[in-house]
């Protein structure tokens, strides 16, 4: 047998999420200042990390569902300036629906869709993501046979959880398979800890002083992922020879 499943994660591996956030944000702030302008102020001031570390300090289980966290944040905003419950969530739900429209609007990092397309003909690639973007709603699921969120399983990288499932799910043993990501404690720590390989998205060149757990290996530039993991599929084949 040869490696068979290769996993990403999304935010920062194939696009710069705080560029995404932070134009998404300011979509919803628009939003809100022209359907609800009494709570803006929140935003604008302490308000809104106030009720931020309410909800998280009353539903912690919430770290794990940035959709349900974010949309309680607004609805608490909008019914603290005095609107009715039902308002109040009838408003964060179009709210919501308005930031995660933003959120879905990626740039992705050079070399990103070819890489994919090139994998995908060759492994069974899935998507793996603390986040909430949905791969479906970008358009790939031409590439990703399945995916997980931290929603999906309870559970953020680096916990086993998301690994363990796709696992799972594609019928893999560990040491045939891999995940890429650029975080070295939730990707390539958590993916390590359960014997996947490894690669490091490394595209700011960092050299870290330390790493909680060495990646099999490191990428600079997505296009330099494919070679990667054809030189870790061939060690794995010449491993099996007798």
């Amino acid at each position: 047998m040869s490696l068979r499943l290769v996993t990403f994660d999304l935010d920062n591996t194939l696009w710069d999420v705080d560029t995404v956030i932070r134009r998404a944000e300011q979509t919803l702030r628009s939003w809100l200042r022209e359907n609800v302008p009494e709570v803006v102020a929140l935003y604008e001031g302490e308000g809104i990390a106030h009720i931020r570390r309410q909800v998280m300090a009353e539903h912690p289980e919430l770290l794990h569902d940035l959709s349900r966290l974010r949309t309680e944040i607004i609805r608490r905003a909008i019914e603290a300036t005095g609107r009715s419950g039902p308002e109040s969530r009838a408003l964060a739900h179009q709210a919501f629906d308005v930031f995660y429209e933003g959120r879905h609007q990626v740039h992705y990092f050079e070399h990103a869709l070819e890489v994919l397309e090139e994998l995908a003909g060759s492994y069974t690639l899935a998507a793996l993501t603390n986040g909430n973007a949905d791969f479906k709603r970008l358009g790939l699921d031409r590439f990703f046979s399945f995916g997980y969120c931290s929603a999906d399983v309870g559970a953020s990288k680096p916990a086993p959880d998301m690994f363990q499932a796709a696992l799972k799910q594609a019928g893999v043993e560990p040491h045939l398979a891999l995940h890429v990501g650029d975080h070295l404690h939730d990707d390539i720590h958590g993916a390590g800890s359960v014997g996947m390989h490894t690669v490091w998205v490394n595209l700011a060149e960092e050299e870290p002083e330390e790493m909680p757990t060495e990646p099999t290996t490191s990428v600079t530039s997505l296009d330099q992922l494919p070679d990667e993991i054809d030189t870790i599929r061939r060690g794995l084949a010449a491993a099996r020879k007798p």
